[in-house]
């Protein structure tokens, strides 16, 4: 019998990777017209560049970005950048189609509900507040929380441990196979991948279930219930 749902954060629940692009391009031409001599493209892929090397939490991006470009901080770009992508981040963070249906659906089956992600803490509580998430899950863990990344398994048995429910009897879906998809195997969690949420054309993720459609979690969890009565 599953007893609950576990989810990662972002580019599951919400898509994350569209609100950073749109953000970021944001942010470029805002510099640029505040100065920055520097081509459109050229400027948003050396961002993604920096993201991908130091993180893509880091709130110092734009610091990182002008130090590599520049050799300093100009902060009358660096002030532009800052609230070009403020402003495209509040417009672009959006839910997946069907997420709310899912976890209301989940709910009425009494199953209890968790989000295990590696982003920090405010950010998390941030983004599930920006998205009307806030009152769903009964348990959240984040990177401040435990202090390591998944695959590690000290997050999921964090939340685990929370819910007090055993690894049998959870559902764990995520988009990230080496991270979600591995950490939630080596537990012996029941595993999900969100293909829809995929950013690196994963070709084997390694999960007992892949998704186009995070509503498909629905009838996985009924059907492990049945195999498991």
């Amino acid at each position: 019998m599953i007893k609950a749902v576990l989810f990662d954060l972002d580019n599951t629940l919400v898509d994350f990777m569209k609100m950073k692009e749109e953000a970021v391009w944001a942010a470029v031409d805002y510099m640029i017209d505040a100065g920055l001599r520097m081509k459109r493209k050229e400027a948003y892929d050396k961002i993604f560049e920096i993201y991908w090397r130091e993180g893509i939490e880091d709130q110092k991006i734009f610091d990182k970005f002008l130090m590599e470009v520049l050799g300093k901080v100009d902060y009358k770009i660096l002030a532009a950048g800052i609230v070009g992508y403020r402003r495209a981040k509040e417009g672009t963070l959006i839910l997946y189609p069907h997420v709310y249906s899912t976890l209301m659906e989940l709910l009425k089956m009494g199953k209890k509900l968790a989000v295990v992600s590696d982003a920090p803490i405010l950010q998390v509580w941030t983004r599930l507040a920006q998205t009307g998430l806030i009152h769903f899950f009964e348990v959240v863990v984040t990177l401040d929380d435990t202090g390591f990344r998944k695959p590690d398994p000290r997050p999921f048995k964090a939340a685990l441990e929370k819910l007090g429910v055993q690894p049998q009897e959870v559902v764990y879906i995520g988009d990230w196979a080496e991270r979600d998809i591995v950490g939630a195997k080596q537990l012996g969690m029941h595993s999900v991948f969100a293909r829809y949420g995929d950013v690196f054309n994963t070709q084997n993720s390694g999960a007992d279930f892949e998704v186009e459609d995070i509503y498909e979690l629905v009838e996985i969890v009924k059907k492990l219930d049945h195999e498991s009565s």
